[in-house]
């Protein structure tokens, strides 16, 4: 047996024992009004580990036991999440899906051929794959659990632990990814072909079906980012198209009467590689000259287009058997809906970007925020369009372009003229909350020639940005310039965030925000007269509660994003509606780790998107929106004072950065290098969505999705109660606040604030019996006074408990943290007591690099443990100096080897074994709760 697995279960046994201990404490603080459970539990740890019962050995394969315990349940989730993994289940789920489609009523006749082709050649759903930093688990570790969710076996791992992503890591992980995708797409295709086929057994191979197609901005997205230039985003875009001709090469490769298109395609795959291989790694001007060569001369060969292709498949199905025209028409179907391009292609940037272009070339130097400038801000952008004219774009531009919106504007053009010209590019904006920005966009891309072929789309993710959406795309339409944009694409994009807009107003009222934002902007539309315009609805969540994730199951995902009120406001006003939906980073492409979870989901999602037509809305939400509207009200006033709290940024930022390993290639939170001048946390702004999220489900206690809820479900328990038994809509939204209950727990949180209280250390030292322990405990309360933390957090923690009250009162049956993940926390806690004790035994030494001692001890204390131990190595070198052992010419003198050999055996390596498992310990949780951030 691998030694990883006898280990874990040698230590299943005392697992047991401490989760009983864990249960025992539990049950017993609940009956104590000034006992603090957790810190008890985490106490007893630590005196087992003083009296050598729980070594550092022991200690790690314990983790390794509750780790593996917990990702088993993780993968069995999963599993349950898209509906099960039985291919011959979901296989048949297409099946129902394309008889759907051809017989609506199962009684009746199929429909029309016209109508068929309707329903599944227009795409009705996409998947978008993105970068965001949710990689927090090594690729193979992330690759078991997929296979795992399928019965398969994991290979047992030393740590779970990710490596720091890089973007080749993050692009290869999609691409596999979207492979999966595409395959279970090519399945649903057949199907419907097939049922074409027994219906129309002359016309089906005129069908061309593309429901549900795939996207992604991985490489393509630089809102807040420096590192992805414009070579980077040019050769992953190439290697995309690369991906898609040799997928099409491998459909049609052994079909006889595909030998002309098989050529083809070979002869563009030989070209496109030549282009990779020559595409530069920065601005370099020779290199980058060689590599517009290449992509100029050979675009033709390459293809811009899919049209030379798509007439050889029509001459190839004309010429195959039965079989081989099925599967010709399964391969052109991919092509036809992704073009040359393994996923359709997504760049986004910030609002603050397009205006500084602005600002720049034409002078328009007013603030988009100021309302009193907002009628000239509009007034000069339209003047501008009435005048521009499209200019050429060069390669030499892009290395000469200095704004950042211009270069990625230039990008999309260069795509459009050498790599894909049919294909449109989605251009999403963050933090749009003025019609100017949309109109700034409009410009840029009139600018640059693509105007055709991009699809301008808002994000609305901030609270302004929710409340006022609709005014956002009302000052758009007003434009002449916009509305004629619209016409001519034929297609209104808009994207919504759940991430940022969740932590600063709650899940549950960001939520309650988009769906109103959707019936203003379908009214709005309707004012508007807009017509025969395509709205497509892209819902930037995740796959945890706090990217706004339902966490049931991933049919009731899709009814929670979209909700059947504003998808019927938008059909009253005639507008044909597509949804899309992300699938965020490592979290996000687990649902698409192996064929059989891709085929899941499709099959899920392919139910969605064909389910019949809803009648008439009678659920009870809808019937009473004075309690829904002071209901939501009062749960983002909640959360927005708990944001605004200092004691809250104190504890995001206490040590909570430091409990994650990167997960993304962007940093947690926006600091400078260095010890000791790192950032403090002031606000949860200074922090990014996800790891705010992360380090809120590390400590314990998911306040984005919980605070508020209580002071809202008390003003009206009944009325909450009825709604929360008897509204399908209500219940799923209060099925995320289950969810965070379930991975919450208040005495979590009052062990973790207690560890910030000094006097919680004066406590423990004024009870020690350990000699030398009062020393270290007295020093650790000093200086966790000088953090300066405590009372700010102590003050948050009583707002906190206080809403918590209420929801116990109002739901009495809610429910509590497991056993397991309480004891994980309680071993973290102990553990980083000790990191701490550690710290205090640090020996006193002069400045170095302008760092003391008590900055790098308060450094330990935010637990930013490497950068404390590197310079404590070079403080407090292991070796001797390899210069003493040369000659010098004489006897030499008597050396003293490893002078600080015992601070490191005793204090530097014990610190850093410990901090390695803290880290473990988050993995761990993160197995619990199913997600990260």
């Amino acid at each position: 047996m691998n030694s990883v697995a006898h280990e874990n279960e040698d230590f299943a046994g005392h697992a047991r024992s401490l989760l009983a201990l864990t249960a025992e404490t539990i049950e017993r603080g609940a009956r104590d009004p000034f006992g603090k459970p957790v810190l008890s539990i985490a106490l007893a740890i630590t005196r087992e580990m003083d009296q050598g019962r729980l070594d550092a050995a022991t200690l790690e394969a314990l983790v390794r036991h509750l780790r593996d315990v917990a990702f088993a349940d993780r993968a069995g989730r999963i599993a349950r999440y898209v509906g099960g993994l039985d291919p011959a289940v979901n296989e048949a789920a297409l099946d129902r899906v394309a008889r759907h489609v051809l017989r609506p009523d199962p009684d009746d006749s199929p429909v029309p051929w016209a109508r068929f082709r309707q329903s599944v050649e227009r795409p009705r759903y996409a998947v978008v794959f993105t970068a965001h930093p949710t990689f927090s688990l090594r690729a193979d570790v992330a690759r078991d659990l997929a296979l795992a969710a399928g019965g398969g076996v994991p290979r047992p791992a030393l740590s779970h632990r990710p490596d720091p992503p890089t973007l080749e890591d993050e692009f290869a992980r999609a691409v596999d990814a979207i492979a999966h995708g595409r395959d279970a797409l090519d399945r649903l295709n057949a199907r419907l072909l097939g049922a074409a086929r027994a219906s129309w057994p002359e016309r089906w191979s005129d069908l061309v079906p593309r429901p549900l197609i795939l996207s992604s901005w991985v490489g393509y997205d630089t809102d807040g980012r420096t590192d992805i230039g414009w070579w980077d985003t040019l050769r992953l875009r190439l290697r995309m198209k690369r991906l898609q001709l040799v997928r099409l090469q491998g459909q049609v490769l052994a079909i006889p009467s595909a030998a002309g298109l098989a050529a083809r395609v070979a002869a563009a795959i030989g070209r496109v590689e030549g282009q990779i291989a020559l595409c530069p790694t920065g601005p370099e001007p020779e290199g980058v000259a060689a590599f517009a060569r290449a992509i100029v001369t050979g675009r033709d060969e390459a293809l811009v287009t899919p049209e030379p292709l798509l007439t050889l498949f029509q001459a190839a199905i004309d010429g195959a058997d039965e079989a081989g025209r099925l599967a010709l028409a399964v391969a052109r179907a991919g092509l036809v809906a992704h073009g040359l391009s393994l996923a359709h292609t997504h760049v986004r940037l910030n609002a603050a970007q397009l205006h500084n272009v602005v600002r720049q070339r034409l002078g328009i130097v007013d603030f988009v925020e100021d309302p009193a400038h907002r009628r000239a801000l509009l007034t000069a952008i339209n003047t501008a369009l009435d005048t521009v004219e499209p200019g050429p774009v060069d390669f030499g531009g892009l290395i000469a372009e200095q704004a950042s919106a211009a270069r990625l504007m230039m990008t999309v053009a260069q795509i459009v003229k050498h790599i894909d010209g049919a294909t449109p590019i989605r251009f999403l904006i963050a933090e749009t909350e003025s019609g100017y920005t949309l109109l700034a966009a409009l410009w840029l891309a009139r600018l640059f020639g693509v105007e055709r072929q991009i699809e301008i789309s808002p994000l609305f993710e901030t609270a302004e940005a929710l409340e006022q959406g609709a005014r956002v795309l009302d000052e758009a339409l007003r434009s002449r310039h916009y509305r004629a944009y619209l016409e001519a694409t034929g297609r209104l994009a808009l994207q919504f965030g759940y991430s940022d807009s969740g932590r600063y107003v709650g899940q549950l009222a960001a939520s309650n925000m988009i769906e109103r934002l959707r019936l203003k902007i379908a009214d709005m539309l309707e004012r508007h007269g807009v017509r025969g315009v395509e709205v497509v609805l892209f819902d930037t969540h995740g796959e945890s509660i706090g990217r706004g994730a339902h966490p049931g199951s991933l049919a009731d995902r899709l009814k929670y994003l979209s909700p059947t009120a504003s998808r019927q406001a938008l059909n009253r006003a005639s507008l044909p509606v597509r949804e899309e939906s992300a699938f965020q980073g490592g979290d996000g492409y687990l649902l698409f780790g192996t064929p059989d979870l891709a085929l899941a989901v499709v099959a899920r999602i392919a139910e969605h998107a064909f389910h019949p037509a809803a009648g008439p809305i009678e659920d009870p939400i809808y019937a009473d929106t004075d309690f829904v509207a002071d209901f939501f009200a009062t749960v983002r006033a909640g959360m927005e004072g708990l944001v605004e709290d200092p004691g809250y940024a104190a504890l995001l930022g206490a040590f909570g950065p430091s409990l994650l390993d990167a997960t993304g290639s962007r940093p947690a939170a926006r600091q400078t290098d260095g010890m000791g001048v790192a950032q403090r946390i002031r606000h949860p702004r200074d922090l990014r969505a996800i790891p705010n999220n992360a380090i809120l489900q590390q400590l314990g206690w998911c306040a984005n999705t919980l605070h508020g809820l209580g002071a809202a479900a008390q003003r009206q328990p009944e009325t909450f109660d009825h709604l929360r038994r008897n509204s399908r809509r209500f219940q799923r939204a209060m099925d995320l606040a289950q969810h965070a209950l379930a991975h919450s727990d208040i005495e979590v949180l009052r062990a973790v604030t207690a560890t910030l209280d000094p006097g919680t250390w004066l406590d423990r030292a004024q009870h020690t019996t350990r000699p030398g322990r009062r020393e270290g405990l007295v020093a650790v309360a000093r200086a966790l006074e000088g953090l300066g933390l405590w009372a700010e957090v102590q003050s948050m923690f009583r707002r906190v408990q206080a809403d918590h009250l209420s929801l116990r009162g109002a739901w009495p049956d809610a429910p509590g943290m497991a056993t397991r993940e309480v004891l994980l926390h309680a071993i973290r806690l102990a553990l980083i007591h000790r990191i701490w004790l550690l710290a205090a035994e640090i020996p006193e030494f002069s400045p170095r690099h302008g760092v003391t001692r008590q900055v790098l001890v308060a450094a330990i204390l935010r637990l930013e443990v490497p950068s404390a131990l590197a310079l404590l190595a070079e403080i407090f070198p292991d070796a001797a100096d390899p210069a003493a052992a040369r000659d010098y010419g004489e006897p030499a003198a008597p050396r003293q080897a490893g002078a600080y050999a015992r601070e490191h055996a005793e204090i530097f390596q014990p610190m850093a074994r410990l901090f390695a498992l803290v880290r473990e310990i988050a993995i761990a949780v993160t197995h619990e709760v199913g997600a990260f951030g």
